[in-house]
């Protein structure tokens, strides 16, 4: 496939590290991400999320909720 066609793809981080991102507790991040707030990557050990879509998130004033 041409990597020109591809989604740009940001940086990963693990639950703790995009909870410190936006300031709220890791079960604010994986509550948002069962109910398809934000999308969830990795393993089903390992859960990631992308850090411009925590920045998008945090962007549109949608941490504190």
């Amino acid at each position: 496939m041409n990597d020109d066609l591809r989604a740009p793809r940001g940086k990963r981080v693990p639950t703790s590290l995009a909870a410190l991102a936006l300031g709220v507790r890791e079960g604010t991040i994986r509550q948002w991400a069962n109910r398809g707030k934000i999308t969830r990557y990795g393993t089903k050990r390992q859960a990631l999320y992308d850090l411009n879509e925590l920045a998008a998130l945090a962007a549109a004033g949608e941490s504190g909720a």
